[in-house]
C-alpha cells in the first residue's frame, strides 16, 4: 500500500525530470533547476489531457523522471540488511518491479500538482572529488504550508552521471520510509511478498486529487 508520505511531497517530485542536458556534463544544481522549469511547463500544457486520462502521468514519469533516478541503487538500499538474506534469483524481478513502483509513487504525487512555485537554494560549484550532494528547495503553495524538500544525488564513478536516489520532505526520507514499510514484510514473509505488494499498488488506477 502506498503511504500518505506521497501526498506530503506532492508537486516536489516533478523536480527530478530529465532534460536535454547530459548529466555527466552538467552541474547537478543547475540541472535540477533546468529540468524543474521544463517539467512544470509540460505539466501546465498537458493538464487538460491529464485530467481526462490520469494514466498519462505514468508515461510522463517514465519518459521524464526515470532516466535521472538511480532506481537500482535505491532498490538495493531499501533492502538494507536483508539484501544478504533474500534469494538472489528474485533480485532482478524485485528491481524491475521497484522501478514501476517508483513510477506509480511519483505519478500519484504528480496528481496533486496545482502550479506551485518552486524556490531553489543558490547554485554551488562542485568540489573536484565531490560525488554526493544534497539540493534543497522550497515548494510554495498559497493553499498549503510550504514544503521543504532536499534531493540527494550521487555521481556514478563508472559513468560520471549524476542521478537522484532519495528525496527528503520535511525531514522524512522517501528511501527510509520505504525501507521501514518493507522491513517487517521482509522479516516475516520474504522478498516475494514485497514484490506482490508493489505489484498490487502498480495495478491500481491513478486518480486525481478531488477539487
Amino acid at each position: 500500500m502506498l503511504k500518505p508520505f506521497t501526498q506530503l511531497v506532492a508537486s516536489g517530485l516533478l523536480l527530478l525530470a530529465t532534460s536535454f542536458v547530459q548529466a555527466e556534463e552538467a552541474n547537478p544544481y543547475v540541472m535540477i533547476q533546468d529540468v524543474a522549469h521544463k517539467t512544470f511547463d509540460r505539466m501546465k500544457s498537458e493538464r487538460s489531457e491529464i485530467e481526462k486520462n490520469p494514466e498519462l502521468l505514468r508515461d510522463i514519469m517514465e519518459a521524464e523522471l526515470l532516466p535521472y533516478i538511480d532506481y537500482n541503487f535505491s532498490a538495493l538500499k531499501v533492502l538494507g540488511k536483508y539484501y544478504k538474506k533474500v534469494p538472489k534469483k528474485l533480485i532482478p524481478e524485485y528491481i524491475g518491479v521497484f522501478r514501476s513502483y517508483l513510477i506509480t509513487t511519483y505519478s500519484i504525487a504528480l496528481s496533486y500538482y496545482k502550479n506551485q512555485e518552486v524556490q531553489f537554494q543558490p547554485t554551488k560549484e562542485l568540489g573536484k572529488n565531490e560525488t554526493a550532494i544534497t539540493v534543497r528547495t522550497i515548494i510554495k503553495d498559497p493553499n498549503r504550508p510550504d514544503i521543504n524538500l532536499a534531493f540527494k544525488l550521487r555521481k556514478n564513478k563508472r559513468t560520471n552521471e549524476w542521478k537522484a536516489y532519495d528525496m527528503v520532505a520535511e525531514g522524512i526520507s522517501m528511501l527510509s520510509s520505504k525501507q521501514s514499510e518493507f522491513e517487517s514484510i521482509l522479516r516475516k514473509d520474504g522478498l516475494q511478498e514485497v514484490i506482490n505488494l508493489m505489484k498490487d499498488a502498480i495495478e491500481k488506477p491513478l486518480v486525481l486529487e478531488s477539487k
